[in-house]
């Protein structure tokens, strides 16, 4: 069985879960291969070998193995970890792993700064990212906007330079491609989604049969939001928007799915219009409940939460940057709107309350396309064929 090593910033601390390192990590299981995880976070397992205290590792299954090593975590909206020493447990990761493939997932994280030193000792890595933090992805405000952009075009750029290959999730900008000099040995293959799980199936019997008496009676309409409440996600606008719709709709129901920080000053604004459910493990069955889904974004790559809720059949409403506007087919298979724009985001939910014809014929185009161009049969071919040429490169060089 061949080994990939997988570095990721996070893997499923609470407030820093790397959703795409943990699909594709399950996908790649999946074609048959055994991963193993370097990334930062809580040192939860065993402690490795030799590594001290700030490390560790956790056996999760015969094919997932994952060393964490303990960072110190700069909050929103910089929401970049910094832990000194992380190449050197990779480079060890790789002494006792021998993998056959060194992958890392996202650029301008402290994790991928890991590939300079792994390049100097001539290891070809592949890098995967869904945006370019400081050039095609920015966070709000500008103090950190600076930092993310300077990051950006010195040690993001060099990052993406020692590359073997880059893979994004979602298209980028060809021209700043060829401009960076990495045009040449980059495609686009999606993290994608397994969509057996969401929908109505996702309910139990007694569910599904509440949910189609609410459908056919029209006397609820659940919106909801999954993710965390970072600036950048916008998760303000959704509510000031939301909470607008339901005054001329009050049978809106308004829901908030993910990791907030005790205190966050949205939740005691809004907490007596709004459920705020915090961190849920149930995310098929809630979403297959939402008539609505919001993902109102300043900037994004691919959301997978967004994937979620379009395997889930709901009617979808997101910003138009980044990923969004690769997934979406605006007015075909969700709606978009301007990043920032509540105007705009409360008509769109005014309307889909409206018109529960219009909500429904959105959610199953919006399931046809995940279905079509972005489920795990499509995108595990793509990954295949790529994990097969690199590891054939690989040998001819060995």
């Amino acid at each position: 069985m061949k080994t990939i090593l997988l570095i990721s910033p996070y893997w499923r601390e609470p407030h820093r879960w790397m959703v795409s390192s943990v699909k594709l990590a399950e996908l790649w299981q999946r074609l048959g291969f055994r991963i193993v995880v370097g990334c930062m976070g809580g040192t939860g397992g065993q402690r490795a070998a030799g590594s001290g205290k700030r490390t560790s590792v956790e056996d999760v299954s015969p094919t997932l193995r994952i060393y964490r090593m303990r960072d110190r975590f700069l909050p929103d909206p910089l929401n970049f970890g910094i832990a000194l020493g992380f190449a050197r447990m990779a480079r060890r990761i790789i002494r006792i792993e021998r993998p056959d493939m060194v992958v890392i997932n996202k650029v301008l994280f402290w994790t991928s700064f890991s590939i300079i030193p792994l390049r100097l000792r001539g290891h070809r890595v592949v890098v995967l990212t869904d945006a370019l933090v400081g050039m095609t992805w920015q966070p709000r405000g500008w103090p950190a906007r600076i930092i993310m952009t300077a990051g950006a075009w010195t040690v993001g750029w060099l990052v993406l330079l020692c590359a073997h290959r880059v893979v994004f999730f979602h298209p980028q900008p060809p021209r700043l491609l060829r401009f960076l000099g990495i045009a040449h040995k980059c495609e686009v293959i999606p993290t994608g989604i397994d969509p057996s799980g969401y929908g109505l199936l996702a309910m139990g019997s007694e569910q599904r049969k509440s949910h189609s008496s609410q459908l056919t009676a029209h006397s609820s309409i659940v919106v909801t939001y999954i993710g965390r409440l970072e600036s950048v996600k916008g998760v303000d606008d959704f509510l000031a928007a939301a909470v607008e719709a339901k005054r001329h709709h009050p049978q809106i129901t308004i829901r908030v799915v993910g990791w907030y920080k005790e205190g966050h000053p949205l939740v005691a604004r809004y907490a007596d219009r709004v459920t705020f459910t915090g961190l849920r493990d149930d995310i098929p069955t809630l979403l297959a409940e939402s008539d609505i889904f919001v993902l109102p974004s300043y900037s994004e790559g691919l959301s997978n939460a967004l994937m979620e809720a379009m395997a889930s059949g709901c009617a979808c409403v997101a910003s138009d940057v980044g990923g969004n506007r690769f997934l979406i087919e605006n007015d075909v298979s969700g709606l978009l709107f301007p990043a920032g724009d509540r105007a705009a985001l409360a008509a769109h939910l005014r309307r889909l309350a409206d018109d529960p014809v219009k909500r429904i014929a959105l959610g199953a185009a919006a399931r046809r396309r995940i279905e079509d161009h972005f489920s795990w049969d499509m995108v595990g071919k793509l990954y295949k064929r790529l994990i097969d040429q690199v590891l054939r490169e690989e040998g001819t060089t060995a």
